[in-house]
């Protein structure tokens, strides 16, 4: 069986703040730093083959953390981030082939993104649900299809991330690799409504925790026939 670890990131400087981030790109802080070494603690016995995170510095931060804390993690390789062929910004090296011997590679890509929160980035969510009421910002929030002003439904983000969920890192599972997902809250709850085959209905009660690993067992076929919390 390979292992698919899920990892929302460590907290941000946002939440600690008691912002809405969505693609506003905030670093961890201090807390989340620590959080995200807890949960290279907690994955010491699950020895990764291959990353991914989303392009925001915070999913990364927590990835590297994550890989480099212990060398059990990263089996004693080297995390190698892996950069879009059709940027423009990396002089070539996107097309260095690497080491897997010795090398880790790590995917980022936006289809992992946090999900847009539109107008509502950076306003203080308790002041928001004074203004709009706590019910109709919860909505924006935990519901499936509701988008905030200007923003991403949590339907909208499925839309980006199953397909690469199932194209890029489905099939890593398959040929036998853990793989380590480093995301975000609704990202990370659009990959899960799939996997725990959860109905749109289910999805507001559904909430993951920063730095809490996530560790399916999944086959060469694609299934799953476990699921443990790592809390």
């Amino acid at each position: 069986m390979a292992k698919l670890i899920l990892i929302r990131h460590g907290q941000s400087t946002w939440n600690a703040a008691n912002k809405f981030t969505g693609w506003v790109d905030v670093p961890l802080s201090r807390l989340g730093r620590e959080e995200a070494r807890q949960a290279a603690e907690k994955i010491r016995g699950y020895p990764i083959d291959i990353c991914f995170t989303s392009e925001l510095i915070r999913a990364i931060e927590t990835a590297v953390i994550c890989l480099t804390e212990y060398e059990e993690v990263s089996q004693g390789k080297s995390p190698v981030l892996k950069h879009a062929a059709d940027d423009p910004h990396w002089h070539g090296w996107d097309k260095y082939e690497g080491d897997e011997t010795i090398e880790l590679p790590v995917f980022t890509s936006m289809a992992l993104d946090e999900r847009y929160y539109g107008d509502l980035q950076g306003l203080n969510k308790a002041k928001t649900a004074e203004k709009y009421g706590k019910d109709r910002v919860q909505e924006w929030r935990r519901s499936f299809s509701v988008r905030p002003p200007g923003g991403e439904s949590l339907e909208d983000t499925v839309a980006r991330t199953l397909p690469f969920f199932k194209s890029r890192i489905l099939t890593h599972l398959k040929h036998g690799d853990n793989v380590l997902v480093a995301a975000h809250g609704n990202s990370l709850r659009s990959i899960i409504m799939h996997l725990d085959r959860l109905s749109p209905e289910n999805v507001p009660g559904l909430e993951l925790a920063t730095g809490v690993p996530v560790v399916y067992d999944v086959d060469a076929d694609g299934n799953v026939s476990n699921k443990i919390v790592l809390h």
